[in-house]
């Protein structure tokens, strides 16, 4: 099945591709290899939700966050490449949490983007993972994440 398949299936409709808030682009593509600039949680232009994990945010909004910021790439990922058709597999996730002091559940905020990913691409959405907690994100948001993608001809 396709992304564009599974999208529809899971009621999932892809936004515009958010504008770079910084002198950066939002994809480069080097070879097979498509490497995505770290993305936030934005819907309608704005953050889902503020602050620090586990004292502002709760670890359930946090998780929409993620969601909602795997969504955020694939819309970047069509715009970058005019679609979803040449996208091959998800290779690395990278996130950042802004968490609260003594907040130790990186990862599992992080599991709602990789099992969105597994979700809309069977095997191919697994990939390697790095969950990493920090004082502060962008425009105070919660979660930040970057991705590289395999894609094809």
């Amino acid at each position: 099945m396709s992304i564009d398949n599974e999208l529809g299936r899971l009621g999932i409709e892809l936004p515009q591709a958010s504008q770079p808030l910084g002198s950066y682009v939002p994809c480069v593509q080097v070879g097979n290899l498509l490497f995505l600039s770290g993305l936030l949680p934005l819907r309608e232009g704005k953050i889902l939700a503020e602050g620090r994990v586990d004292s502002e945010v709760s670890v359930e909004a946090a998780k929409e966050a993620a969601r909602q910021t795997v969504i955020n790439a694939l819309a970047a990922i069509h715009r970058c490449l005019g679609g979803l058709d040449t996208l091959r597999r998800c290779v690395r996730l990278t996130g950042y949490v802004s968490s609260a002091p003594g907040f130790f559940r990186q990862p599992e905020v992080l599991n709602a983007a990789s099992d969105l990913l597994y979700e809309l691409m069977g095997e191919h959405g697994r990939h390697t993972r790095v969950a990493v907690g920090v004082q502060a994100l962008p425009l105070n948001s919660p979660i930040e994440i970057d991705f590289i993608f395999e894609v094809g001809t």
